[in-house]
């Protein structure tokens, strides 16, 4: 895709109910530029897909649409094959609906866990002892990120952490980066992601932050199922669950601290 077809994508993706990023464009493109694939009916755009090569051992695939007029007729398997062809023989991940699931497996994903989507219209307090995102080096930030995402993610990270409208905090001990989250607006209300912490107090203060900067608008954190503390973290907050995926590989799941994973970035860049 050009840069301009991304943004059709996200334009895609906002009909399918899928509520993307103001300005997630921009920031996915930046993942990797050659990574963004679209289908051509003639001179119509019929479908897309996104297949983000993070690494030469990692990608991630999503925004994975065929125009409704278009569904039925293998345009989709097309767009597919074409995603798997250019992410080679990394091990590739998704965030599939569960209705799908048996068709990922049919190309070789298997299960790894769920992600969970809860929403909130709740207003929360300002607490102490929080520092805005920027004032942290962005080395230091891509240092303690790249132990909570199967590969570092400079480029991405650079862009997402800067995009307009978005609020980022982070928690330092000591000087010591234990924590960060970020807000960012969508097409309705806000999405929280990532939201990464040492612990379970550290990821509540750094939720509670986030979660005022929204002042009660309809807010969305995306919870790895295989960590208790963030789904107890997010139903502690009257949180409601609203949709979920299937985290799903086509080699063996990444040896993740889950335990530190409290919000997803993005389901669809992982």
């Amino acid at each position: 895709m050009t840069r301009a077809e991304v943004d059709l994508a996200i334009e895609w993706a906002a009909a399918e109910g899928w509520n993307p990023g103001l300005h997630d464009a921009h920031c996915f493109h930046a993942a990797d530029p050659d990574g963004f694939l679209i289908a051509y009916l003639g001179s119509e755009p019929v479908g897309c897909i996104s297949a983000v090569a993070y690494s030469d051992s990692f990608g991630f695939i999503g925004l994975y649409i065929v125009k409704p007029e278009f569904r039925g007729k293998g345009y989709g398997w097309q767009l597919w094959q074409a995603g798997m062809v250019y992410l080679g023989g990394r091990n590739i991940g998704l965030d599939g609906v569960v209705a799908q699931q048996a068709n990922y497996k049919k190309s070789g994903f298997r299960l790894a866990y769920r992600n969970i989507r809860y929403e909130d219209s709740g207003r929360a307090a300002m607490p102490s002892g929080i520092t805005p995102l920027l004032a942290v080096s962005f080395d230091t930030l891509c240092a303690y990120d790249s132990g909570l995402f199967p590969v570092p993610r400079v480029r991405f990270l650079r862009e997402w952490i800067a995009q307009p409208d978005a609020v980022g905090y982070a928690v330092l001990n000591a000087g010591e980066l234990s924590g960060y989250g970020l807000l960012r607006p969508c097409r309705r209300g806000y999405k929280i992601g990532p939201l990464f912490a040492d612990d379970a107090g550290i990821a509540d203060r750094l939720l509670s932050s986030l979660r005022f900067h929204a002042q009660g608008a309809p807010t969305y954190l995306d919870v790895p199922e295989t960590n208790p503390a963030a789904v107890m973290l997010a139903e502690r907050y009257g949180m409601t669950k609203v949709f979920e995926t299937a985290r799903m590989y086509t080699k063996e799941a990444p040896a993740l601290p889950f335990d530190r994973l409290f919000g997803v970035t993005t389901f669809e860049l992982g």
